[in-house]
């Protein structure tokens, strides 16, 4: 397995990068919003400074000798016009910000989960240290690139609002000026140093975030609900739970005091430049080398530069710190497949000869112990394997490497004689139906649970093969009698929201039940070259087992089929029986050579048949 390359890149590259990225986005989400929200900020920023150049102008022809009654209507007019669009902008603004928003997290989701599709395989999934990073990519894809163009107009804004009021004190104090400019120097350094621990602290923390979200969904999930209070364990896991957040509260707060610290005393030299720069200029009004409105231009230029400058230091910061989240993104985006595949991949014809695993050798990681050793076997075409073993003999991990979630470590698995890792693998799973002892149980509606087995049937909207594959998986009559027959919703989660619906709960069903959904998905890929049936009948009862396995051997015949199960039973009339042991294959025959070889088949086949043949124990009755 790859290792995760590990936290945020922090370097100026990656920054520029991410800003183009989220600026990309953005422009793809709205260009039209995008560049209407970058001219009403920059009409915003500079609405202060004419209204500080009003004001002053207003002042001194109030104070003069003989005031100008049309020069003082035209500054009023001046200053009603700016208060109209100090009153509208921030409005459309916010409207702007939030549509744009909206947009690039619709865009940016599905560009990060189409990017995850890149990945053929299940090893990225199994890592625990790219889970948090697709977490931190899921949190930030759909918030950063609004803000990072938020935070970039109103950089521009502030330093048009900046530039603007510094050379207005530049008029008054030029001494004023470049104190106030070097006094955001600090802050900006230290917001910046910051903005990086903070985005580190995230990574840190995300694996305990992770840990109390699995004890949150483990105490509101209907399936763990019947266990937590049988044995008690709620309480437990409540008090591991409080321990995961606790451990991440003390990170927070660690770093909450230290931004406290830093923030409070930056907050402390500004106000200390104000004052003394405030004291000087009442001075020099009372001497007559400043005027009336000079006092009020420099108090409200004074403020306005720093409030620019904070807030300026502020986007920075937060934009930096947005930017260091959003490189995980990019890092989901641009990580490399997990399995190679060729660039100009052959075809999958059907099968006709059949599937051979030469000398195949594998684990999980270099940690782990070889799951598969050495196996060498063939799945004719037209013939059925069964395969038996205890508990992780590698059975499973043999489905996984045929159906190219893995390669081979070592070795060659064949379709026709093609090494798999030649073959395109969207192309190779299409040729293979298959029901997973582990099926999932879609919070969607009955028809939408049979159709995912094949999605262009469920896109087309024709019933009839969702209809007679539930029929063959003795389905039918389970979903008819549902209360909106196949559109009903089979979830606790979601209220069913059909043209028809009445905001009631979906349906659950039984284990046995959802099997039979599952079975009814493999029926739909019924046509497929290769039939994978692990564990198809667990969950049933005796007499629906067997109907199941009946339907199963009917529908295999002459078909290309691996069967995988514990009960020996069912699998006991394939054509061939592997049985892998450590890893290794220990026998391979038909059932009858099995037991009379007397090895490990005829053991475990013994075992299981006594139950059936032993009468009730003594003293029961």
């Amino acid at each position: 397995m790859r290792p995760d390359p590990g936290p945020a890149r922090t370097g100026p590259r990656a920054v520029l990068r991410g800003v183009g990225a989220a600026f990309a986005l953005a422009w793809r989400a709205g260009p039209h919003l995008t560049l209407g929200y970058g001219l009403i900020t920059l009409v915003q920023a500079g609405v202060p400074v004419l209204v500080a150049w009003l004001t002053k102008a207003v002042l001194d022809m109030i104070v003069a000798p003989e005031p100008s009654t049309e020069g003082l209507a035209a500054v009023a007019v001046g200053l009603a016009a700016a208060g109209v669009i100090t009153a509208l902008t921030p409005h459309a603004g916010h409207y702007l910000t939030n549509e744009v928003e909206r947009r690039v997290s619709l865009v940016s989701q599905d560009r990060l989960f189409a990017g995850t599709e890149r990945f053929t395989g299940l090893s990225r999934f199994e890592d625990p240290a790219f889970l948090d990073r697709l977490r931190l990519a899921q949190q930030s894809g759909g918030r950063t690139p609004g803000v990072v163009v938020n935070s970039v107009f109103t950089l521009a804004g502030g330093v048009v609002t900046i530039l603007g009021f510094l050379g207005s004190l530049l008029l008054i104090s030029p001494w004023m000026a470049v104190a106030v400019l070097l006094s955001a120097l600090p802050a900006l350094v230290v917001e910046l140093r910051l903005s990086r621990d903070r985005a580190a602290m995230m990574w840190r923390i995300g694996p305990v975030e992770r840990k109390e979200i699995f004890f949150r969904e483990l105490l509101s999930n209907v399936q763990a609900a019947k266990e937590l209070r049988l044995f008690g364990t709620a309480r437990f896991l409540r008090g591991r739970m409080a321990r995961e957040r606790s451990a991440a509260n003390a990170e927070l707060r660690s770093m909450d005091l230290r931004v406290l610290g830093a923030q409070g005393g930056l907050g402390l030299v500004s106000a200390g430049i104000a004052g003394a720069g405030l004291v000087w200029t009442v001075l020099a009004a009372a001497d007559g080398r400043v005027s009336v409105g000079d006092v009020s231009l420099f108090v409200v230029a004074v403020a306005g530069v720093q409030a620019a400058m904070a807030g300026l230091v502020r986007d920075l910061t937060l934009a930096h710190h947005e930017l260091l989240l959003f490189d995980h993104y990019l890092a989901v985006l641009d990580a490399p497949p997990d399995l190679p595949v060729r660039a100009a991949a052959r075809p999958v014809p059907p099968l006709r000869n059949g599937i051979e695993f030469r000398d195949v050798w594998f684990r999980y990681s270099p940690d782990h112990p070889w799951a598969l050793r050495g196996v060498d076997l063939t799945v004719e075409h037209g013939r059925s394997v069964g395969l038996i073993g205890r508990n992780g003999a590698g059975k499973s991990t043999l489905v996984k490497l045929l159906c190219r979630m893995y390669d081979p470590e070592r070795g060659t698995i064949l379709w026709d004689g093609v090494d798999l890792r030649e073959l395109d693998p969207g192309e190779l799973r299409d040729r293979i139906g298959a029901v997973f002892q582990d099926f999932m149980e879609y919070d969607l509606s009955a028809g939408e649970n049979i159709g995912l087995g094949d999605v262009g049937i469920l896109e087309s909207g024709d019933r009839a093969p969702v209809r007679e594959a539930a029929v063959r998986a003795g389905a039918d009559d389970l979903i008819t009698g549902l209360p909106r027959g196949y559109d009903t919703l089979l979830s606790r989660l979601f209220f069913d929201s059909g043209p028809d619906a009445d905001d009631t709960m979906g349906v659950p069903l039984s284990g046995g039940q959802w099997q039979r959904l599952a079975l009814a998905r493999a029926y739909l890929r019924g046509h497929r070259d290769l039939l994978i049936l692990d564990e198809p009948g667990a969950g049933l009862d005796a007499e629906a087992e067997h109907a199941v396995h009946s339907g199963l051997r009917e529908h295999r015949r002459g078909r290309t089929s691996l069967l995988i199960s514990h009960r020996l039973g069912a699998v006991r009339d394939a054509d061939r029986l592997i049985v892998l042991e450590e890893g290794r294959v220990a026998e391979s025959g038909t059932h009858a050579e099995l037991v009379s070889a007397g090895g490990l088949y005829a053991h475990l086949f013994g075992l299981q048949a006594e139950g059936y043949r032993t009468g009730p124990a003594e003293g029961i009755r």
